[in-house]
């Protein structure tokens, strides 16, 4: 198993979903992801395409959530055939998250196509 490939999951919540300096989470973006990637946030909404809409999304989701949250893995990422999965959770560190959820992508070429999110429903 390639270690750089189980890492390019992590490295998208890590790097690029919590990175708050727009150039830094470009670049990092441009290694971890094809420039044609696709990613689906929700099962009936519409796919989101490309560094600049991914990165549009980033930048709307950051902007309501304190700058104190961050994401966290609940345990490493695990790759099989080409799909990676990773659980997360979202929130101020070493308390309760706001959110949690999973994350699942399809890696081609060793950067990742296609990102899946499976955001847990809120706790009644």
């Amino acid at each position: 198993m390639d270690n750089t490939l189980v890492h390019l999951l992590e490295d998208s919540l890590l790097k690029v979903w919590s990175e708050r300096d727009d150039q830094q989470r470009m670049e990092m973006m441009k290694r971890i992801y094809a420039a044609d990637i696709v990613f689906y946030e929700t099962d009936n909404g519409p796919a989101i395409k490309g560094h600049e809409e991914i990165d549009s999304l980033i930048k709307k989701l950051q902007s309501q959530w304190p700058p104190e949250f961050v994401f966290t893995l609940t345990k490493p990422a695990v790759i099989n055939h080409g799909v990676s999965c990773v659980t997360w959770t979202l929130g101020v560190a070493h308390a309760a998250p706001a959110a949690t959820g999973m994350d699942i992508a399809i890696i081609e070429n060793g950067v990742i196509k296609e990102l899946y999110l499976y955001l847990d429903s809120p706790a009644n």
